[in-house]
């Protein structure tokens, strides 16, 4: 496994980072276990959670973290192996937060939300508590000294933010500064060869203010794992995006294919690849929902992109500015 600085602090995490977002609805218990004792067993020590995971499909919020919890309980020095990092900002369906069970910051709920993230996850601290989006409401004066607070009382050690627009994540850094406060040491945002956005001013400006840059849904949601055309006329997420793609789009994903074919390795595995060789990435997010799928993920690790196959993918998903069309979901 490889290794990088988390930014501007001197903390190194492994170029792949853990993504639990699956455990609980998506993923039982044991086969949570199993993702993540394998996860550490090959070197990946960065996890990402959220308060909010584990809300869907019937779910309740808070679910995830209660497995990472039980998890860290079976000790073997689980808890100490592992950068783990979480957010707050979703509702929580918590009554007795009572009208502050909406979206949003604010002292009150950084400290409140951070303390229930504590408990569920059974530890004194987290490495890095995401702002999981920007405050909608309340100033930096305001969010700084809560971050502050519980920095000083060795709850976090970093602060980080998730969906920041560039000129957020500098105002939010400006604001730091003038109180001597680190502030932010990592950007989290959708970054894939069908999501290049980012590339015009928030990896320039994460990369001119040593922030480390963490791409989550690396694979689209399934879009370039390869499996919209596998799955076209099935239920799965990505065989129902299918039928929402151009003609254009439907020939991009065609000829990546190919190209994959001709490389020799399968379409995740050459996305992952070419997100690590991406300027200012530090480390990509998988989310796997078994461990045979953290495992195809780990695979990246032993493969370089060669020149020559970078080159043929700018030419099938140009950059912001190019002529091929960029796909979203929502």
């Amino acid at each position: 496994m490889e290794y990088t600085y988390l930014g501007r602090t001197g903390v190194k995490v492994s170029r792949l980072c853990l993504g639990t977002m699956n455990f609980g609805p998506n993923t039982e218990e044991k086969e949570a276990f199993r993702i993540m004792d394998c996860a550490i067993d090959h070197g990946v020590n960065f996890f990402d959670t959220a308060n909010m995971y584990g809300g869907r499909n019937g779910g309740k919020r808070g679910w995830t973290e209660e497995i990472i919890g039980r998890w860290f309980r079976l000790g073997g020095g689980r808890r100490e192996r592992v950068i783990l990092a979480t957010k707050i900002f979703e509702p929580m369906d918590d009554l007795l937060d009572g009208p502050n069970d909406e979206q949003g910051l604010s002292a009150w709920k950084i400290r409140r939300h951070t303390e229930g993230c504590l408990r569920r996850l059974q530890t004194d601290h987290v490495e890095l508590l995401y702002m999981h989006n920007p405050p909608p409401h309340a100033e930096w004066a305001e969010i700084w000294p809560a971050f502050e607070r519980l920095t000083a009382e060795g709850k976090i050690d970093y602060a980080a933010g998730r969906n920041f627009a560039a000129y957020q994540a500098a105002l939010a850094q400006a604001s730091a500064k003038e109180r001597h406060f680190m502030g932010l040491v990592a950007n989290q945002n959708k970054y894939n060869l069908l999501s290049r956005l980012p590339e015009i001013e928030l990896i320039p400006a994460s990369m001119e203010m040593g922030l480390a840059f963490l791409p989550w849904s690396p694979l689209q949601g399934g879009m370039l794992s390869g499996s919209v055309l596998k799955n076209m006329q099935s239920g799965q997420r990505s065989g129902k995006y299918a039928g929402k793609l151009s003609p254009a789009q439907m020939t991009q994903l065609k000829m990546y294919h190919q190209l994959c074919l001709e490389l020799g390795q399968d379409e995740a595995t050459v996305s992952m690849a070419w997100l690590l060789n991406r300027p200012g990435v530090t480390a990509p997010l998988v989310g796997p929902r078994t461990q045979a799928q953290l495992m195809d993920s780990l695979k990246v690790m032993d493969w370089l992109l060669p020149q020559d196959a970078a080159e043929k993918i700018e030419a099938i998903f140009p950059g912001p500015g190019g002529s091929a069309p960029q796909v979203y979901m929502h």
